[in-house]
């Protein structure tokens, strides 16, 4: 579960980049935040996952305040930045044990994932490279396990899709799915409306820092008959 409470990030003094947001998601949902550029989906990101402090309000996530407890928190979710050129020097192989060791992951149980892994998203002959070796979609990829290795019970992922070919992006969704199935809380910003409109069971719409809406794809189409996805962000974020 993830709960933020009127949480605010101000720039420099000046720019208010998030403003008294509030948005709370339950275990079992997949949560699509989808916004301009500069709408605030990536500082809220960076917020929800301890990069950046808030100014102004609170961010649990099942139960355990981020700035409290950061550690705890931490231990909560799996995350995946919007750029994937992380510890470059290390191989493939490297960076995922890296990963299942800091959270305390079997040796059996690694293994299992890592080949599970490995195959669905192609990547098993690429392991014994290093991650500077690869595409931008190679690396997307790598992240993505390190993220799966530990089976965190939070899901936060800042545009998980770019630079996945179509096989990787379709497996992608696929363990979204899986994984709320299994009661755990998928909550991914995308600028993709139509995976979003496919693949979430809320939207949360955000412009200049504030949260439009917040709620199912069914009550936003009821609130605006015969309009598709795409024209009804567009209205609403025109009239923001």
């Amino acid at each position: 579960m993830i709960d933020i409470s009127h949480v605010s990030k101000t720039y420099s003094g000046k720019v208010k980049a998030v403003s008294d947001l509030s948005l709370t998601m339950q275990p079992g949902e997949i949560i699509g935040f989808i916004g301009p550029n500069g709408a605030g989906k990536t500082t809220t990101i960076k917020m929800m996952t301890g990069i950046l402090k808030a100014d102004e309000g609170t961010i649990t996530l099942n139960g355990i305040d981020i700035t409290k407890e950061p550690l705890k928190a931490k231990h909560q979710f799996g995350f995946v930045p919007d750029n994937p050129d992380l510890f470059l020097r290390l191989k493939g192989i490297e960076y995922l044990n890296f990963m299942a060791d800091i959270y305390g992951v079997s040796a059996s149980d690694r293994r299992a994932r890592i080949e599970r892994y490995g195959t669905l998203f192609e990547m098993s002959s690429a392991l014994g490279d290093k991650i500077l070796s690869y595409s931008h979609g190679m690396r997307q990829k790598i992240v993505l396990m390190g993220v799966l290795i530990h089976e965190p019970s939070i899901w936060i992922l800042d545009e998980p899709l770019t630079g996945l070919d179509p096989q990787s992006a379709y497996a992608l969704k696929e363990i979204m799915r899986e994984q709320a199935a299994a009661g755990k809380t998928v909550f991914f910003s995308t600028h993709v409306l139509d995976v979003a409109e496919r693949l979430c069971t809320k939207v949360a719409i955000i412009n200049k820092g504030t949260i439009l809406y917040y709620g199912t794809l069914d009550e936003l189409k009821s609130a605006h008959p015969g309009k598709t996805l795409e024209s009804i962000f567009l209205e609403v974020t025109s009239h923001a």
